[in-house]
């Protein structure tokens, strides 16, 4: 049984009974002395979508849902439909558009390294590597002798994805980007 301070992005646990998905979490340490740092974490409900908004201490004892975890490589997606293939038993899992928003730009296809969170054998969500690479396909001109300058300059992605990058990045470079954050880590 996972404390409130050991919850991750993507964990699943029961809350009144029902099983949700961890979305985000946010610390706050109360200035007073003796006050118990809280976190201020939104749920996902795994059948409804539904949003849930709770505030923890760090002591606080929530129950793990046992859901099955596979490994799985993105296939296709048809319309609004987004198809995964297990590797090992070549099974096909499908799920929304609207279940996974946040994932829709880094998926390509052909892109492994996903953990599929699996309730009683339906896709209910999904977990991305912690970076993957892309290519660009819009962007400014590089701009040379810029090196060492933080300077970025906005990117296009082949998904629609926009990210920043360093103003040396050129047209059709492949980039690693973080998956959690969003940001630009190194070329490819």
């Amino acid at each position: 049984m996972p404390k409130a301070s050991d919850l991750k992005k993507g964990m699943v646990v029961e809350v009144n009974d029902e099983p949700y998905s961890v979305k985000d979490i946010e610390v706050r340490n109360p200035s007073s002395r003796g006050a118990s740092t809280l976190y201020k974490i939104r749920f996902n409900h795994l059948k409804t979508k539904q949003k849930r908004d709770e505030s923890l201490k760090g002591d606080d004892f929530l129950k793990e849902v046992d859901c099955e975890r596979k490994l799985v490589q993105f296939s296709y997606q048809d319309g609004d439909e987004y198809t995964f293939m297990n590797l090992d038993d070549y099974e096909q899992y499908t799920i929304n558009g609207s279940d996974i928003e946040d994932a829709k730009g880094y998926l390509t296809e052909g892109l492994e390294g996903i953990v599929a969170i699996l309730l009683d054998g339906l896709l209910v969500a999904i977990e991305l590597p912690a970076a993957v690479a892309m290519t660009i396909t819009e962007t400014a001109p590089g701009i040379k002798g810029a090196t060492a300058a933080a300077r970025t300059k906005p990117a296009q992605l082949a998904t629609g994805l926009e990210v920043q990058v360093p103003e040396y990045i050129e047209n059709g470079e492949v980039i690693k980007i973080n998956t959690v954050t969003g940001k630009f880590m190194s070329r490819a």
